[in-house]
């Protein structure tokens, strides 16, 4: 049984892109350098050829992987969502108790995280500890070196 993710058009796009690419372009790119490596004579001492076929293995592991990622993907109509409560694709502003310092992040699933964009996964320890949180609510969040507190300031869909 593959996990549900749920994902942006933007998002499922991308994971769509990226398997037609690999499916459509590296894969007969992989097939051709297996058959030049085979033209070249004998397999057993051919390191062109064991090359080529473990490139192979990992391309197709990882379309494998896409496809499953897919089966599992759900597209989020966020104007349905929910804005008193923080879900996945939330974004959240938040304010750290420690040092007052405020932060913005937007939830979203685990491939799309990208924190110099602001995306924080839903699985990460912050994503974790701020979901089900209203504004005006503490989130206390385990963190290697203990417990941070932050104060949930504010809850948008953009």
């Amino acid at each position: 049984m593959s996990k549900v993710s749920y994902y942006t058009a933007e998002g499922l796009k991308k994971l769509r892109d990226e398997l037609n690419q690999l499916k459509d372009i590296e894969r007969p790119k992989a097939s051709q350098a297996i058959a030049e490596a085979r033209d070249k004579g004998d397999l057993s001492e051919n390191a062109e050829y064991d090359a080529a076929k473990e490139a192979q293995g990992l391309l197709e592991m990882r379309i494998s992987k896409l496809e499953e990622t897919l089966a599992g993907a759900r597209l989020i109509d966020e104007s349905q969502l929910d804005t008193s409560k923080v879900l996945v694709h939330s974004t959240v502003k938040i304010k750290n108790q420690m040092n007052g310092m405020e932060m913005t992040y937007k939830l979203v699933a685990q491939s799309e995280a990208d924190l110099k964009q602001g995306k924080i996964s839903v699985d990460s320890p912050i994503g974790k500890g701020l979901l089900g949180k209203e504004v005006g609510d503490v989130a206390e969040i385990q963190v290697p070196n203990g417990i941070m507190k932050f104060d949930v300031i504010e809850i948008s869909r953009d």
